[in-house]
């Protein structure tokens, strides 16, 4: 398992596959491990989780530096993202039991005296996780697991394994029992052998559609639960009474934030045509105010992508746009320095024909389309395979609440970019997946809803 530094090219480390005896005993243990911690109360949980929170904390500043040196984000984002998982994972600590408490039910109408619903744990859960965001994207599957009385085996992207290897070590700090929170450094071939071996009993994973297939098609045969996130090609829809000055700004932030390698990234921005000169004049001059270099500089707004194949996928998409009448309103070229960099790069004139269109582009390329009017916005919106999140731009929020309700997608977002937070579910539809991460969906998603009557 390898793993090179985007910013310099350069080998950080590589770690050997777990051998088969190695897997199986880990499996055994999670399994072990499930078979006491199920019995734990909500406090007890709360209690690890709290300190789970605090040791993490601790750990932000090495944490950090680890992230950015492993796929290339800023370090500004990288300690932010470090920040975002401890707050999450307090926030489970706090509404678990809220989240996953007895509920009665109206039992008069079926003749019985009392009727609940309970919420139980199913056991060791498999998530398969990318790489860019290493501990946000483990922490929002693992706090909610672990406050539901799950346990957690992780197969992390190779190029952040030793991250997760870190989560592993701070939930042993933390007070979890050894199994509770499982860090496997295996392959992709190993995914369908785990999934098969009877020691799980869910499995959720973020990645693409084509590994997300794979995945839930392994997973049939054998009647597990699956969460999948598979990514989006989010639309950004500026109206023309939005806040132009504000929507160019978070237009940008929410492009080429962690290089554009965002599921929620605004990766389609659609602008009504009467405000089309101006919106376009402000987001290119922030555009051009980005400043890309070493992610562990300060003053950096935006690293490198993660690898050299990523590097050449995302010339590959701008080269085919360009052949095919797309205009590069800027970038749209590699840096010439060591390390996997693309300028921040804006195109227009983008037509069914092409790859950036119909596909999700992962990197620090937006794309501009202009709408007629409000519907035709939500039409050229909802023309994809995908259906994450969206974002609308305007000051009528009635309008805004109904061009929300025609947008085929799992979240909305007005006058805001797209974003997760635990308070909130999180997930998508059509080729974006299914099931939700995060709030009390989140909690209860490897959950048996169990009822119970009494007579």
């Amino acid at each position: 398992m390898l793993c090179v530094n985007p910013a310099t090219g350069q080998k950080l480390y590589e770690i050997p596959e777990m051998t088969e005896d190695e897997l199986y005993r880990s499996l055994e243990l999670s399994r072990s491990c499930f078979a006491s911690y199920r019995n734990t109360t909500h406090e007890e949980r709360s209690v690890k989780l709290k300190a789970f929170a605090d040791v993490m904390e601790a750990s932000k500043a090495h944490l950090a530096r680890r992230i950015t040196q492993q796929m290339g984000k800023p370090i500004r984002s990288a300690v932010a993202e470090v920040e975002k998982s401890v707050k999450a994972i307090r926030h489970y600590a706090a509404y678990g039991e809220k989240y996953l408490t007895d509920e009665a039910i109206e039992a008069g109408s079926i003749g019985a005296k009392k009727a609940y619903k309970t919420y139980e744990p199913l056991g060791p859960i498999l998530a398969v996780m990318p790489w860019n965001f290493p501990i946000w994207q483990v922490i929002r599957f693992a706090a909610p697991a672990l406050a539901a009385g799950n346990v957690c085996l992780v197969k992390h992207a190779e190029n952040v394994w030793e991250t997760a290897y870190a989560l592993e070590e701070l939930s042993l700090e933390a007070g979890f029992p050894p199994g509770c929170f499982l860090s496997l450094n295996v392959g992709v071939p190993a995914v369908e052998k785990i999934i098969s071996s009877g020691f799980v009993a869910g499995v959720t994973l973020t990645g693409s559609v084509v590994v997300g297939i794979e995945v839930a098609t392994k997973s049939a045969p054998h009647l597990l639960p699956v969460v999948l996130e598979l990514g989006g090609s989010d639309p950004f829809i500026v109206l023309e009474d939005a806040d132009l000055e504000r929507a160019s700004s978070y237009a940008v932030m929410s492009r080429f934030s962690n290089g554009g390698q965002s599921c929620i990234a605004a990766k389609r921005i659609i602008v009504h045509e009467r405000i089309k000169d101006p919106f376009t004049e402000l987001f290119l001059e922030k555009v051009s105010r980005l400043n890309v270099g070493d992610p562990l500089q300060e003053k950096v707004d935006m690293g490198p992508v993660v690898s050299e194949k990523a590097l050449c996928v995302l010339e590959d998409m701008i080269d085919d746009a360009v052949i095919k009448g797309a205009k590069i309103l800027c970038g749209g070229k590699r840096l010439s320095r060591r390390g996997f960099y693309l300028e921040p790069t804006v195109l227009e004139g983008i037509t069914s024909e092409m790859a950036v269109y119909s596909q999700e582009v992962f990197g620090p390329v937006a794309s501009l389309f202009t709408a007629l009017s409000d519907l035709e916005a939500v039409d050229m919106a909802n023309d994809t395979p995908y259906g994450l999140g969206a974002a609308i731009w305007t000051s009528d929020e009635e309008k805004a609440l109904s061009l929300a309700k025609l947008l085929r997608c799992g979240m909305v977002s007005v006058n805001r970019e797209v974003a997760s937070y635990p308070e909130l579910p999180f997930g998508g539809i059509k080729m974006s997946g299914y099931g939700r991460e995060l709030a009390a969906e989140g909690t209860r998603s490897f959950c048996n809803c169990k009822t119970i009557v009494i007579d």
